[in-house]
């Protein structure tokens, strides 16, 4: 039986390759077989690569003993680098690509880059997933409209490496009753290594806790205000979020999870040690 309880479950996905981590990539593969294979296991979604280093994932994962690799591929071409990968990756012993993830160009129609997406996917993906990666300015919600339409999931990005790249508790609010309104599963990247709110130190950056969006996310599904999502998300005292989180039933963390399906974080030791210190986690 698992030791992970159902609400984390293979919830974080492993960016390790990916800033602010950087960890190079026959090291970051060591590591990610090293997590699979922890008590803590259940904790750890899929490796996360750009289709630049695809192969070369997979090449390491063979010399290594580690194939086939579970991998989700972070698409820096836009809609005509998709296929190239499914194709590839259907051909390759060494990994297995479960998802794509595609970032929207920043255009004045962000449906119309959608669409070009989503008709790339359903040319070639089979039994992979997609996410959409979109932007919170503009006609952000017609884009969604698109992807709820195709059936592929959205991506949300929580943070970054400048202050901008931080979306407000109302955006992330918003996205999230966005998704839910339309059945689209999403998850988040970056800047979500710590399960609470905070503002870190070194930066001054304002962090999104992962904790207070999942918490979010399951009030939005019984039926919160907007109001009272941006005030889950905004909660800063850990303990407060533990309790609440610590209520749910098994049955309140699956549906929870069906909606919130990861998120990436270039660490897995920070995102265990928060849930460990809340005493969510053994």
């Amino acid at each position: 039986m698992s030791t992970v309880p159902a609400l984390y479950r293979h919830l974080v996905d492993d960016a390790s390759m990916f800033p602010p981590g950087n960890l190079p990539l026959a090291e970051a593969v060591a590591a990610h077989h090293v997590h699979r294979r922890s008590s803590y296991a259940d904790l750890v979604g899929t490796f996360v690569c750009t289709d630049d280093d695809l192969m070369k994932v997979a090449a390491e994962a063979a010399r290594t003993g580690t194939a086939p690799l579970r991998v989700a591929v972070v698409i820096s071409g836009g809609a005509g680098g998709i296929e190239p990968v499914i194709r590839w990756g259907d051909r390759s012993k060494d990994v297995e690509v479960t998802a794509v993830e595609v970032r929207l160009r920043d255009e004045d129609d962000l449906s119309r880059n959608a669409l070009r997406v989503v008709r790339a996917c359903d040319d070639c993906l089979d039994e992979e997933t997609a996410y959409v990666e979109l932007g919170l300015d503009g006609a952000w919600e017609r884009a969604l409209d698109v992807v709820a339409d195709a059936g592929y999931a959205a991506k949300l990005r929580t943070g970054g490496l400048d202050a901008a790249l931080f979306p407000s508790e109302h955006q992330v609010a918003a996205f999230i009753t966005a998704c839910l309104d339309r059945e689209v599963p999403f998850k988040c990247t970056a800047g979500l290594h710590n399960a609470v709110r905070h503002t870190a130190a070194d930066t001054g950056f304002e962090h999104h806790g992962f904790l207070n969006v999942l918490l979010a996310t399951r009030a939005s599904l019984d039926g919160a205000s907007q109001d009272e999502l941006e005030h889950l998300l905004a909660e800063r005292d850990g303990t407060v979020l533990a309790a609440r989180a610590g209520e749910l039933s098994d049955e309140q963390a699956a549906s929870t999870r069906r909606w919130v399906t990861s998120f990436g974080s270039c660490s897995i030791d920070e995102p265990l040690a928060d849930l460990k210190t809340l005493g969510l986690m053994e």
